[in-house]
């Protein structure tokens, strides 16, 4: 019997084959545990990897990418989010998984619902899936500028 997940959130079983699979089930295994040490294990290291979404914009290298993901979990919100909807395919050192996150941002003050329609890219280097880009956006207008309002206090190009 084959088992086909159709929601990612980290709290899965993971395989321990070291497959792609189980590097994207970790990936969401750390942030929605707000474990930088585990997004660190889960990133490619360097210059190399990006990430473009609607709060930091486009981070290059894993420094600018850990510090979007050190302000996230410093702040006020915590956001939990499930993979859902979504198409894998992969070859013997990439492997892209392209789908929706669906999920909550919470503060004290403010509890929404988050949509997210997301691309992440896995590359296989020295025998380990590392993370090398992720895109993110959301496709709602007004749920874009509550969320940039919750997390950053102001809106992306916002004028004061």
């Amino acid at each position: 019997m084959t088992l086909r997940l159709t929601e990612i959130t980290g709290r899965e079983v993971q395989s321990d084959r070291g497959d792609p699979l189980d590097a994207f089930i970790a990936f969401y295994k750390a942030f929605n545990g707000r474990d930088l040490d585990g997004l660190a294990a889960n990133w490619e290291q360097g210059d190399a990897p990006s990430m473009d979404n609607p709060m930091g914009g486009i981070r290059r290298g894993w420094r600018s990418i850990s510090e979007g993901y050190l302000k996230l979990f410093g702040g006020p919100a915590v956001v939990q989010v499930t993979f859902h909807d979504f198409t894998s395919l992969g070859g013997d050192h990439w492997h892209l998984f392209v789908g929706r996150e669906k999920g909550t941002c919470i503060t004290p003050d403010v509890k929404m619902d988050v949509r997210f329609r997301t691309t992440r890219w896995f590359t296989r280097r020295g025998g380990a899936w590392r993370q090398l880009h992720h895109h993110g956006s959301i496709e709602e207008p007004g749920m874009l500028a509550a969320y940039q309002r919750t997390i950053l206090g102001t809106v992306l190009g916002e004028v004061a």
